[in-house]
Protein backbone atom coordinates (compact mmCIF):
# COMPACT_ATOMS: atom_id res chain seq x y z
CA UNK A 1 0.00 0.00 0.00
CA UNK A 2 1.40 3.33 -0.76
CA UNK A 3 1.00 6.83 0.59
CA UNK A 4 2.36 9.91 -1.23
CA UNK A 5 5.77 8.46 -1.92
CA UNK A 6 6.13 5.75 1.00
CA UNK A 7 5.42 2.64 0.21
CA UNK A 8 5.05 0.85 4.14
CA UNK A 9 5.11 -2.57 2.81
CA UNK A 10 8.07 -2.08 0.34
CA UNK A 11 9.64 -0.30 3.45
CA UNK A 12 9.48 -3.28 5.81
CA UNK A 13 6.98 -0.88 8.61
CA UNK A 14 4.37 -3.59 7.87
CA UNK A 15 6.31 -7.18 8.50
CA UNK A 16 4.77 -9.42 10.79
CA UNK A 17 1.65 -7.77 10.70
CA UNK A 18 -1.40 -9.87 8.62
CA UNK A 19 -5.40 -8.83 9.05
CA UNK A 20 -6.50 -6.28 11.90
CA UNK A 21 -2.88 -5.08 12.97
CA UNK A 22 -1.87 -4.40 9.53
CA UNK A 23 -4.87 -2.64 8.89
CA UNK A 24 -3.96 -0.60 11.95
CA UNK A 25 -0.41 0.19 11.62
CA UNK A 26 -1.63 1.48 7.88
CA UNK A 27 -3.74 4.32 8.76
CA UNK A 28 -1.27 5.11 12.06
CA UNK A 29 1.13 5.14 9.43
CA UNK A 30 -0.54 7.29 7.06
CA UNK A 31 -1.52 9.46 9.84
CA UNK A 32 2.41 10.17 10.54
CA UNK A 33 3.49 10.51 7.19
CA UNK A 34 0.46 13.42 6.38
CA UNK A 35 1.96 15.19 9.88
CA UNK A 36 5.35 15.28 7.84
CA UNK A 37 6.72 12.24 9.85
CA UNK A 38 10.29 11.41 7.48
CA UNK A 39 10.41 7.80 6.80
CA UNK A 40 13.68 7.15 8.52
CA UNK A 41 11.93 8.48 12.07
CA UNK A 42 8.67 6.02 11.13
CA UNK A 43 11.83 3.44 10.41
CA UNK A 44 13.43 4.01 13.80
CA UNK A 45 10.15 4.11 15.89
CA UNK A 46 8.86 1.16 14.12
CA UNK A 47 11.79 -0.84 15.17
CA UNK A 48 12.08 0.28 18.41
CA UNK A 49 8.51 -0.48 19.01
CA UNK A 50 7.33 2.95 19.80
CA UNK A 51 5.12 4.48 17.10
CA UNK A 52 2.58 5.43 18.80
CA UNK A 53 4.78 7.58 20.92
CA UNK A 54 5.80 10.08 17.76
CA UNK A 55 3.05 12.17 17.79
CA UNK A 56 3.20 12.68 21.29
CA UNK A 57 6.70 13.23 21.26
CA UNK A 58 6.61 16.24 18.22
CA UNK A 59 4.14 17.85 20.43
CA UNK A 60 5.63 18.27 23.02
CA UNK A 61 9.46 18.38 22.27
CA UNK A 62 9.36 19.50 18.93
CA UNK A 63 10.00 18.02 15.37
CA UNK A 64 13.60 16.96 14.72
CA UNK A 65 15.54 19.78 12.89
CA UNK A 66 18.34 20.44 13.86
CA UNK A 67 22.26 18.85 13.36
CA UNK A 68 24.53 18.55 16.08
CA UNK A 69 26.52 21.71 14.92
CA UNK A 70 23.69 23.74 14.63
CA UNK A 71 22.48 22.84 18.07
CA UNK A 72 25.96 23.42 19.08
CA UNK A 73 26.48 27.00 17.41
CA UNK A 74 23.24 28.16 18.62
CA UNK A 75 23.56 27.22 22.18
CA UNK A 76 27.05 28.29 22.52
CA UNK A 77 29.01 25.07 22.93
CA UNK A 78 31.31 23.55 21.21
CA UNK A 79 30.72 20.70 19.40
CA UNK A 80 32.92 18.29 20.92
CA UNK A 81 31.65 19.14 24.62
CA UNK A 82 28.15 19.27 23.56
CA UNK A 83 28.62 15.23 22.41
CA UNK A 84 30.26 14.82 26.22
CA UNK A 85 27.68 16.06 27.57
CA UNK A 86 24.83 14.28 25.92
CA UNK A 87 26.78 10.76 26.02
CA UNK A 88 27.23 11.78 29.79
CA UNK A 89 23.32 12.26 30.41
CA UNK A 90 23.00 8.98 28.72
CA UNK A 91 21.11 10.65 25.60
CA UNK A 92 21.83 9.29 22.03
CA UNK A 93 24.48 10.84 19.56
CA UNK A 94 23.05 11.37 15.91
CA UNK A 95 25.18 11.18 13.05
CA UNK A 96 27.18 14.54 11.92
CA UNK A 97 25.04 15.80 9.31
CA UNK A 98 21.44 14.25 10.56
CA UNK A 99 18.79 16.66 11.60
CA UNK A 100 17.83 14.68 14.49
CA UNK A 101 17.68 17.57 17.71
CA UNK A 102 14.52 19.45 18.42
CA UNK A 103 14.35 22.81 20.18
CA UNK A 104 14.33 21.23 23.53
CA UNK A 105 18.13 19.44 22.86
CA UNK A 106 18.72 23.61 21.83
CA UNK A 107 17.23 24.27 25.11
CA UNK A 108 19.64 22.11 26.63
CA UNK A 109 22.69 22.99 25.15
CA UNK A 110 22.39 26.71 26.10
CA UNK A 111 21.52 25.56 29.81
CA UNK A 112 24.96 23.79 29.18
CA UNK A 113 26.66 27.26 27.95
CA UNK A 114 25.00 29.16 31.07
CA UNK A 115 26.14 26.95 33.41
CA UNK A 116 29.75 26.96 31.99
CA UNK A 117 29.56 31.24 31.79
CA UNK A 118 28.76 30.80 35.79
CA UNK A 119 31.98 29.35 36.42
CA UNK A 120 31.29 25.63 36.83
CA UNK A 121 34.47 23.26 35.46
CA UNK A 122 33.66 20.92 32.44
CA UNK A 123 34.25 18.27 34.47
CA UNK A 124 31.44 19.27 37.28
CA UNK A 125 29.36 19.66 34.81
CA UNK A 126 30.04 16.18 33.06
CA UNK A 127 29.37 14.53 36.72
CA UNK A 128 26.29 16.41 37.83
CA UNK A 129 24.87 15.67 33.89
CA UNK A 130 25.87 11.76 34.56
CA UNK A 131 23.81 12.01 37.97
CA UNK A 132 20.87 13.85 36.96
CA UNK A 133 20.74 11.41 33.38
CA UNK A 134 20.89 8.25 36.38
CA UNK A 135 18.08 9.59 37.97
CA UNK A 136 15.86 11.23 35.58
CA UNK A 137 16.00 8.24 32.50
CA UNK A 138 14.29 5.89 35.75
CA UNK A 139 11.92 8.93 35.96
CA UNK A 140 11.20 8.69 32.53
CA UNK A 141 10.38 5.49 32.22
CA UNK A 142 7.57 6.21 34.88
CA UNK A 143 6.52 9.29 33.48
CA UNK A 144 6.06 7.44 30.03
CA UNK A 145 3.81 4.90 31.19
CA UNK A 146 1.49 7.31 33.55
CA UNK A 147 -0.44 8.36 30.46
CA UNK A 148 -0.48 5.23 28.72
CA UNK A 149 -1.96 3.67 31.78
CA UNK A 150 -5.01 6.66 31.11
CA UNK A 151 -4.94 6.23 27.62
CA UNK A 152 -5.01 2.87 27.12
CA UNK A 153 -8.52 1.24 26.77
CA UNK A 154 -10.24 -2.43 25.81
CA UNK A 155 -10.36 -2.63 21.76
CA UNK A 156 -8.35 0.70 21.33
CA UNK A 157 -6.65 0.75 17.80
CA UNK A 158 -3.15 2.38 17.45
CA UNK A 159 -3.84 5.37 15.96
CA UNK A 160 -6.41 6.26 18.28
CA UNK A 161 -4.26 4.69 21.21
CA UNK A 162 -1.48 7.17 19.28
CA UNK A 163 -4.25 10.00 19.59
CA UNK A 164 -5.71 9.36 23.37
CA UNK A 165 -1.68 9.39 24.34
CA UNK A 166 -0.59 12.19 22.79
CA UNK A 167 -3.70 14.20 24.51
CA UNK A 168 -3.49 12.91 27.93
CA UNK A 169 0.77 13.30 27.51
CA UNK A 170 0.24 17.10 26.69
CA UNK A 171 -1.77 17.71 29.72
CA UNK A 172 0.07 15.92 31.73
CA UNK A 173 3.65 16.98 30.99
CA UNK A 174 3.55 20.44 31.60
CA UNK A 175 3.33 19.72 35.24
CA UNK A 176 6.00 18.02 35.22
CA UNK A 177 8.53 21.46 35.18
CA UNK A 178 7.39 23.08 38.40
CA UNK A 179 6.95 19.49 39.84
CA UNK A 180 10.53 18.74 39.21
CA UNK A 181 11.77 22.20 40.57
CA UNK A 182 10.19 21.56 43.83
CA UNK A 183 11.28 18.18 44.31
CA UNK A 184 15.08 19.84 43.72
CA UNK A 185 15.04 22.64 45.73
CA UNK A 186 13.51 20.15 48.44
CA UNK A 187 16.37 17.70 48.17
CA UNK A 188 18.87 20.37 48.18
CA UNK A 189 17.31 21.66 51.36
CA UNK A 190 17.77 18.05 52.87
CA UNK A 191 21.35 17.61 51.26
CA UNK A 192 22.78 20.44 53.33
CA UNK A 193 21.48 18.82 56.71
CA UNK A 194 23.97 16.49 56.06
CA UNK A 195 27.05 18.51 54.19
CA UNK A 196 29.14 20.81 57.02
CA UNK A 197 31.56 23.45 55.76
CA UNK A 198 33.72 24.05 58.32
CA UNK A 199 36.91 26.44 58.99
CA UNK A 200 39.88 24.02 57.66
CA UNK A 201 37.84 24.02 54.36
CA UNK A 202 36.45 27.85 54.55
CA UNK A 203 40.48 28.51 54.80
CA UNK A 204 41.88 26.38 51.90
CA UNK A 205 38.74 27.95 49.74
CA UNK A 206 37.89 23.82 48.74
CA UNK A 207 36.32 21.55 49.42
CA UNK A 208 38.11 18.17 50.79
CA UNK A 209 38.70 14.97 48.82
CA UNK A 210 37.94 11.91 50.71
CA UNK A 211 36.04 12.14 53.93
CA UNK A 212 35.44 10.34 57.14
CA UNK A 213 32.08 8.36 56.44
CA UNK A 214 29.60 5.40 57.69
CA UNK A 215 28.16 3.03 55.11
CA UNK A 216 25.76 0.47 54.92
CA UNK A 217 24.37 -2.14 52.92
CA UNK A 218 21.13 -4.30 53.44
CA UNK A 219 20.34 -6.91 51.03
CA UNK A 220 17.47 -8.74 50.57
CA UNK A 221 18.52 -12.50 51.43
CA UNK A 222 17.60 -15.29 48.42
CA UNK A 223 16.95 -13.05 46.00
CA UNK A 224 18.55 -14.52 43.37
CA UNK A 225 16.99 -18.01 44.46
CA UNK A 226 13.53 -16.04 44.23
CA UNK A 227 14.61 -14.99 40.89
CA UNK A 228 14.44 -18.52 39.51
CA UNK A 229 10.79 -19.05 41.15
CA UNK A 230 8.60 -16.34 40.94
CA UNK A 231 7.56 -14.01 38.12
CA UNK A 232 9.68 -10.41 37.14
CA UNK A 233 6.98 -8.33 38.03
CA UNK A 234 6.77 -10.10 41.64
CA UNK A 235 11.02 -9.61 42.21
CA UNK A 236 10.28 -5.99 40.64
CA UNK A 237 7.28 -5.76 43.16
CA UNK A 238 9.96 -6.63 46.24
CA UNK A 239 12.76 -4.60 44.53
CA UNK A 240 10.67 -1.59 44.74
CA UNK A 241 9.28 -2.30 48.42
CA UNK A 242 12.86 -2.16 49.26
CA UNK A 243 13.58 0.99 48.25
CA UNK A 244 10.61 2.55 49.87
CA UNK A 245 11.72 0.99 53.23
CA UNK A 246 14.85 2.50 52.79
CA UNK A 247 13.95 6.12 51.39
CA UNK A 248 11.34 5.96 54.61
CA UNK A 249 14.39 5.78 57.00
CA UNK A 250 16.79 7.64 55.22
CA UNK A 251 16.19 11.00 57.69
CA UNK A 252 19.46 13.24 57.63
CA UNK A 253 22.28 13.23 58.55
CA UNK A 254 21.68 9.74 56.76
CA UNK A 255 21.22 9.74 53.02
CA UNK A 256 20.07 6.70 50.14
CA UNK A 257 22.66 6.71 47.99
CA UNK A 258 21.48 3.90 45.79
CA UNK A 259 19.44 1.00 45.64
CA UNK A 260 20.90 -2.09 42.79
CA UNK A 261 18.31 -4.78 42.37
CA UNK A 262 18.15 -6.29 45.75
CA UNK A 263 20.42 -3.95 47.95
CA UNK A 264 20.08 0.00 49.19
CA UNK A 265 22.97 1.49 50.06
CA UNK A 266 22.64 3.94 52.79
CA UNK A 267 25.26 6.93 53.78
CA UNK A 268 25.96 8.75 57.06
CA UNK A 269 28.77 11.24 58.19
CA UNK A 270 27.70 10.15 61.48
CA UNK A 271 27.86 6.48 62.82
CA UNK A 272 25.13 6.43 65.22
CA UNK A 273 22.24 7.81 62.69
CA UNK A 274 23.14 4.95 60.36
CA UNK A 275 22.85 2.48 62.20
CA UNK A 276 20.05 3.56 63.68
CA UNK A 277 18.51 3.54 60.59
CA UNK A 278 20.12 0.25 59.83
CA UNK A 279 18.16 -1.55 62.41
CA UNK A 280 15.03 0.25 61.66
CA UNK A 281 15.03 -1.03 58.47
CA UNK A 282 15.75 -4.60 59.33
CA UNK A 283 12.70 -4.14 61.34
CA UNK A 284 10.19 -2.95 58.58
CA UNK A 285 11.83 -5.64 56.98
CA UNK A 286 10.70 -8.31 59.63
CA UNK A 287 7.02 -6.82 59.85
CA UNK A 288 6.09 -6.93 55.88
CA UNK A 289 5.94 -10.61 56.97
CA UNK A 290 6.26 -14.02 54.61
CA UNK A 291 6.13 -12.59 51.67
CA UNK A 292 8.82 -10.24 52.00
CA UNK A 293 12.29 -11.57 52.30
CA UNK A 294 14.31 -10.59 55.38
CA UNK A 295 17.08 -8.16 55.21
CA UNK A 296 20.87 -8.25 56.12
CA UNK A 297 23.09 -5.35 56.89
CA UNK A 298 26.78 -4.26 56.89
CA UNK A 299 28.20 -1.24 58.17
CA UNK A 300 31.96 0.26 58.00
CA UNK A 301 33.66 3.44 58.35
CA UNK A 302 36.54 4.97 56.96
CA UNK A 303 37.41 7.63 54.32
CA UNK A 304 36.00 7.86 51.07
CA UNK A 305 35.40 10.11 47.75
CA UNK A 306 32.28 11.63 47.48
CA UNK A 307 31.60 11.68 43.69
CA UNK A 308 28.77 12.67 41.24
CA UNK A 309 26.08 11.49 44.29
CA UNK A 310 28.10 8.16 45.23
CA UNK A 311 30.60 7.31 47.54
CA UNK A 312 33.96 5.45 46.68
CA UNK A 313 36.58 3.84 49.16
CA UNK A 314 37.59 1.04 51.48
CA UNK A 315 34.11 1.58 53.76
CA UNK A 316 31.84 0.96 50.57
CA UNK A 317 33.66 -1.80 49.43
CA UNK A 318 33.60 -3.37 53.29
CA UNK A 319 30.28 -2.30 53.89
CA UNK A 320 29.23 -4.26 51.01
CA UNK A 321 31.48 -7.43 51.86
CA UNK A 322 30.53 -7.66 55.48
CA UNK A 323 26.49 -7.64 53.96
CA UNK A 324 27.28 -10.79 52.38
CA UNK A 325 28.26 -12.24 55.52
CA UNK A 326 25.43 -11.30 57.95
CA UNK A 327 22.61 -13.54 58.96
CA UNK A 328 19.09 -13.41 57.69
CA UNK A 329 17.85 -10.39 60.18
CA UNK A 330 21.02 -8.73 61.61
CA UNK A 331 23.04 -6.14 61.38
CA UNK A 332 27.26 -6.75 60.93
CA UNK A 333 29.87 -3.82 61.38
CA UNK A 334 33.06 -3.66 61.69
CA UNK A 335 36.13 -2.40 64.92
CA UNK A 336 35.71 1.39 63.59
CA UNK A 337 32.23 1.42 63.91
CA UNK A 338 31.89 -0.42 66.56
CA UNK A 339 34.87 2.09 68.28
CA UNK A 340 32.76 4.98 66.98
CA UNK A 341 29.35 4.04 68.86
CA UNK A 342 30.23 1.75 71.58
CA UNK A 343 28.22 3.16 74.47
CA UNK A 344 25.23 3.21 72.33
CA UNK A 345 24.68 -0.13 70.95
CA UNK A 346 24.96 -3.43 72.28
CA UNK A 347 27.47 -5.74 71.07
CA UNK A 348 28.37 -8.86 70.16
CA UNK A 349 31.67 -10.70 69.38
CA UNK A 350 30.60 -12.30 65.47
CA UNK A 351 34.40 -13.41 65.40
CA UNK A 352 37.13 -12.59 62.20
CA UNK A 353 36.00 -13.04 58.60
CA UNK A 354 37.82 -13.05 55.45
CA UNK A 355 35.96 -10.72 52.90
CA UNK A 356 36.42 -11.21 49.25
CA UNK A 357 38.92 -8.51 48.23
CA UNK A 358 39.69 -7.65 51.53
CA UNK A 359 43.68 -8.72 52.27
CA UNK A 360 43.54 -8.62 55.91
CA UNK A 361 41.18 -10.85 57.82
CA UNK A 362 38.22 -8.09 59.12
CA UNK A 363 36.83 -8.40 62.66
CA UNK A 364 33.14 -8.54 62.92
CA UNK A 365 30.40 -7.44 65.59
CA UNK A 366 26.78 -8.03 65.61
CA UNK A 367 24.78 -4.50 66.50
CA UNK A 368 21.87 -4.80 68.67
CA UNK A 369 19.65 -1.92 70.54
CA UNK A 370 20.44 -1.41 74.11
CA UNK A 371 16.78 -2.32 74.88
CA UNK A 372 16.99 -5.44 72.72
CA UNK A 373 16.91 -8.83 74.14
Amino acid sequence: MRTGQIDFAAEGLLDGREGQPRAERVALLEHLAAEGVPLAELRRATAAGTLIFLPADRAILGIERYTSAQVADLGGVDLEFLIAARRAMGLPVAEPEKAAYTEADLQSAQMIHATRDAGIADEEILDLLRVLGRGLSQAAVSLRALPLKLALQPGISEQELAERYTDVASRLYPLLDPLLGSLLALHLRHAAQSEAVDAMQRSGGRLPGAREVAICFADLVGFTRLGEEVPPDELGRLAARLEALAAEVAEPPVRLVKTIGDAAMLASVEPEPLLDAALRLLDLAEAEGQDFPQLRAGAALGPALPRAGDWFGRPVNLASRITGVARPGSLLAEREVRESAREAYRWSDAGEHRLHGIREPVALFRVRRLESG
